[in-house]
């Protein structure tokens, strides 16, 4: 760790000045007015925004003027089955594609494309309405109606966005997958939708290679029988694929050679936007399906009110377009906000990518991952000797729980102003529950707060509330953003039993979660990988923290097995730092940091090295697969090939089935 040890304090405050400023703070002096409150301070607004879901979000709606007026907000609080904004007609588009319209702002730039390779293009607000109208009007051309699904074969890049946009001005459902996907894994989760068009990329950069797609994406399109037209997209250049299935088949420039106006359809309030899949490691990948208003509405809160974002403040946040954070960048425009897209790796041609592509752009704004901040600090980066972050205000962190040691990084590298805005959320409500606000606190190793309108509540076994200790993340009212549907599931028995079957009527989110003294939270990982020794429940999230500051370890996972016959089998694997050994000395000190920062309980019966560790395609840790593999659960049930990153690395799990009596016969 660099700078101070941790300290009784925050980590980060607020200026006063800047606070008083910032569309939260308007936005909670609009609805005092309205209600007669005092809702300056942060706590009494979140409290009030789940007291009065009606009153809020009427608030939110009108603050952002989404024009959704004349109707009930709530008509009905049931989970699931909420009705929100009944009778009202929206488009994600027409919201979008509002904003730069003003006097000389159409020329302003509102997408920026970085290139791993270097190349960078940007789209002006012009550009941006100009080719998702043209696009719009070519799908109508191909038949495309309200309600059919056009789906991506795609990269970060400009042409999903206006693929995307495009889809959605004419009411069609849009759903993506990156192009790391093989065509078997990208068909089984479009296989689902049967859709009518597919937008593809002859390929993308990785690493310095050119990964040359043209064969996937023919296979892609045998797979898919429904297509009817497919778009390709030159991206790097290499031409289209041969033929392989039958339909319609253009290039990009000739999709948006035409020019048309964007027409947005006006579509109820609840019509599906996009449908997202799960990880796919638990079984078959679920078709998430969420409507146009609550997407609209629920990330112009999180975007606007508390990231802070509108014309001038780019948005950067790191993700491929099967993530829900490229979703969430999308709606970087819904506020006005210019938006940065980046495809490549991280780290090409060095760890200090993403931040020089932050400063490179003036992101007020950038999103990373907890991994990319703990490499950073291992390797002795320093960004803010190197760059000019002035721009940067906050500092997104999210795809697992965010330890103490990288909010001190932060502050002492990156810069005192920047704020370590942790978030938890998921692709099930493609929002968060919990993150930061501007004008609250951060303290080191903890979720700011509730974000507005969640009724957020950490419960113990019995359902009742916890402070202070680790109980099941529940939300007791409903969110806009809740799904409408799965996909193929219609009476919504999938839906329920995932969310709803523990407490009817409460969302169970299956993460462990904690709410502490000062109103924070501590998300310490999934509840179905519970480490439970003896009785007592444990964290892996505490473990990770104790070794990750360990030169010798690059990459971790702890995983508790009930095995049978009363066993049970804690066991932490570690990949090495290039050079480093699993020594008796290492071993040693592992065990004493675990036992000295955490318990003796904490201690791990075996510490095993390993070459390398599997994640999911968004960097989690795969913890309930490889639990279920060291149960003996076959590789097949566990998780699908393309839901992992390595697949050979979760393979290997299978010679510990049975715990350390198989390993050591």
């Amino acid at each position: 760790m660099t700078g101070a040890p941790i300290t009784d304090g925050p980590v980060w405050a607020p200026n006063p000045a800047r606070a008083a400023k910032t569309a939260i703070s308007r936005f909670a002096a609009e609805a005092g007015q309205r209600t007669g409150l005092d809702l300056s301070d942060y706590r009494d607004l979140q409290a009030w925004s789940v007291r009065d879901l009606a009153g809020f979000w009427g608030c939110v709606a009108d603050f952002f003027d989404l024009g959704l007026d004349g109707a009930p907000v709530l008509a009905d609080e049931r989970m699931p089955g909420a009705s929100w904004f009944p009778g009202t007609r929206v488009n994600y588009a027409a919201q979008a594609l509002r904003h730069g319209t003003g006097p000389g702002s159409a020329d302003t730039v509102a997408v920026t494309a970085v290139d791993e390779d270097g190349a960078t293009n940007t789209l002006t607000w012009a550009e941006l309405r100009a080719q998702t109208g043209a696009f719009a009007a070519t799908l109508r051309a191909l038949g495309v109606q309200p309600g059919d699904r056009v789906i991506g074969y795609l990269p970060n890049i400009p042409e999903t966005l206006v693929a995307f946009l495009a889809s959605a001005s004419i009411g069609a459902v849009w759903s993506a997958c990156a192009q790391d996907y093989s065509a078997a894994g990208a068909a089984a989760r479009f296989g689902q939708l049967e859709p009518v068009v597919l937008v593809a990329a002859d390929g993308y950069r990785w690493n310095g290679r050119v990964v040359d797609r043209r064969s996937e994406v023919t296979e892609l399109r045998q797979r898919l029988p429904s297509v009817l037209a497919t778009v390709h997209v030159p991206h790097l250049g290499l031409g289209a694929p041969p033929g392989g299935a039958a339909g319609t088949d253009l290039d990009w420039a000739s999709a948006i050679a035409g020019p048309a106006a964007v027409r947005p359809e006006p579509v109820a309030f609840d019509a599906p936007l996009w449908v997202l899949f799960s990880s796919g490691t638990t079984g078959r990948p679920k078709g998430i399906v969420h409507g146009h208003g609550g997407i609209v509405i629920e990330h112009c809160k999180n975007l606007g009110l508390h990231l802070d974002l509108g014309p001038g403040t780019p948005l950067f946040w790191y993700t491929s377009t099967n993530w829900m954070m490229w979703n969430i960048v999308a709606s970087g425009l819904l506020v006005g906000a210019p938006v940065v897209l980046y495809d490549g790796s991280p780290t090409y041609p060095d760890p200090m990518r993403l931040w020089r592509v932050a400063a490179d752009h003036g992101a007020a704004v950038l999103g990373v991952s907890p991994g990319y901040l703990t490499a950073g600090e291992k390797a002795g980066l320093h960004p803010a000797a190197e760059l000019d972050l002035s721009a940067l205000r906050t500092l997104g962190v999210t795809g697992a729980p965010l330890t103490a040691a990288p909010y001190y990084w932060v502050r002492d590298r990156v810069g005192p102003h920047v704020q370590t805005a942790s978030t938890t959320g998921g692709t099930d409500v493609a929002s968060g529950f919990a993150g930061s606000t501007p004008v609250t606190p951060v303290w080191a190793g903890e979720i700011s707060v509730p974000l507005l309108g969640v009724a957020l509540e950490s419960w113990d076994d019995h359902g009742r509330p916890l402070t202070g200790q680790v109980g099941e993340l529940v939300v007791t009212k409903p969110m806009p953003s809740m799904p409408l549907r799965f996909w193929a599931d219609p009476d919504g028995t999938r839906y329920r039993e995932a969310y709803f079957a523990r407490w009817p009527g409460v969302w169970r989110h299956g993460d462990w979660m904690e709410v502490t003294g000062h109103g924070g939270l501590i998300v310490s990982g999934r509840s179905d990988a519970t480490l439970n020794r003896h009785g007592v429940r444990l964290g892996s999230a505490d473990i990770y923290t104790a070794i990750e500051v360990l030169p010798a370890i690059s990459d971790s996972l702890v995983i508790g097995a009930e095995l049978g016959d009363g066993d049970y089998w804690l066991v932490l694997f570690v990949v090495l730092a290039g050079g480093a050994e699993l020594t008796a000395e290492l071993t040693q000190e592992i065990r004493a940091r675990i036992r000295a920062e955490t318990s003796p309980r904490h201690v791990p019966d075996d510490i095993i090295a390993v070459p390398a560790l599997p994640h999911t395609r968004t960097g989690k840790r795969l913890e309930v697969p490889v639990k279920r593999l060291i149960q003996g659960q076959p590789l097949a049930a566990v998780a699908g090939a393309d839901a992992v990153d390595d697949l050979d690395a979760l393979t290997q799990f299978t010679a510990y089935a049975g715990g350390p009596a198989r390993r050591t016969r």
